[in-house]
């Protein structure tokens, strides 16, 4: 059943994927609708319909990344990944650094680079990688689809309303006056916090696998980045303009890691303990009735620009850490597993 459950991914995803397609292709009409400079609008339309294929390769790898770790075979992912990595490092130096290859190659590497994980991954499983779990494309993968999707609904609104809380901050900053800045400060402050999040998200799959399998380093970067404020956005641009910006964002960057670092891994417990729409909620009201207009109301009532947008957003995540450590606190886990066995008897019979 693994096996069929993993093709029952592949599907619902691959509808889904097919389903969010207009936004890639009228990404420009949809930013310029929100307000975002026309430039800025017209790039990012270009780029994102070139993404296309990146974003069916995500659809193929995420189920294949959860069937591979429910069967402790996470060194396949990290195979997988560490040549794609590789491969995209010298891409990326032979074609951007040296050859001077212009935005779309860039983004071609990328597709290429998850391209690349996917299918590492997926010819391991159907080469005989995954004996036990399986025997090949099965009929019974389109049975029960609407009760998948419904079992799906609550994690996909809770991990939507989670990742795209920074995307708005990004779109809330193309507003702003001097945007390109704005947005180009913002984007590698992103970047670099998406770098130190992978530690805490790791945990995150971990603990939600780890603890739904039981019931049935942040402080680190936080320093470095106080510490190297006014050098961390080397990694990314020599432009003095969009050094001094991150330079100023470098406080607001460190305290969104130190929350970072600690609020996956909390999702990890609600998610392996099935609070999914319980967190859905909290997101809501953390995130969207608390953060957002927090943020909107410090960037232009008091004219403090993409930090009182930021600012006020990080507040929205404290929020949403205090509320998942009290339920994880709170929560008599002896009762959950108990009531985890007496669910598994029942199935045994």
């Amino acid at each position: 059943m693994l096996g069929v459950y993993l093709q029952r991914s592949w599907i619902v995803l691959f509808l889904f994927a097919v389903m969010l397609l207009p936004i890639y292709i009228y990404t420009t009409p949809l930013l310029e609708l929100c307000g975002e400079p026309d430039n800025l609008a017209r790039m990012a339309g270009y780029v994102t319909i070139w993404q296309i294929p990146q974003h069916f390769a995500y659809s193929t790898m995420y189920p294949l990344n959860r069937f591979l770790q429910s069967q402790l075979k996470n060194w396949v992912t990290a195979a997988s990944a560490g040549f794609a990595f590789a491969t995209h490092i010298f891409l990326s130096w032979l074609l951007l650094y040296k050859w001077h290859f212009g935005l779309v190659t860039a983004v071609l590497i990328l597709n290429g680079g998850w391209w690349m994980v996917a299918l590492g991954q997926f010819f391991y499983v159907v080469c005989g990688g995954c004996r036990d779990t399986w025997k090949g494309f099965s009929l019974d993968a389109f049975a029960d689809l609407w009760e998948f999707v419904k079992l799906s609904i609550s994690s996909g609104v809770m991990l939507c309303l989670e990742n795209w809380y920074y995307r708005v901050l990004v779109l809330l900053t193309g507003n702003l006056p001097n945007a390109e800045i704005a947005v180009g400060a913002l984007s590698i402050c992103m970047s670099i916090n998406t770098w130190e999040l992978m530690i805490p998200i790791a945990f995150f799959a971990g603990t939600g696998v780890r603890v739904a399998n039981e019931l049935g380093a942040g402080i680190i970067f936080w320093a470095l980045i106080l510490t190297f404020h006014d050098k961390i956005a080397l990694f990314f641009t020599s432009s003095k303009v969009i050094l001094d910006a991150v330079d100023n964002l470098s406080v607001l960057l460190a305290f969104t890691i130190l929350l970072n670092s600690v609020q996956p891994v909390l999702s990890g417990v609600a998610v392996g303990s099935g609070w999914q729409a319980l967190v859905a909620y909290v997101n809501i009201g953390s995130y969207y009735l608390i953060g957002v207009p927090f943020g909107i109301f410090l960037g232009w009532a008091f004219h403090y620009g993409v930090m009182g947008i930021w600012a006020g957003m990080i507040g929205g995540t404290f929020v949403q850490t205090i509320i998942l450590a009290i339920l994880a606190i709170r929560c008599n886990w002896i009762e959950e597993a108990n009531k985890a066995s007496r669910r598994v008897s029942r199935w045994s019979k």
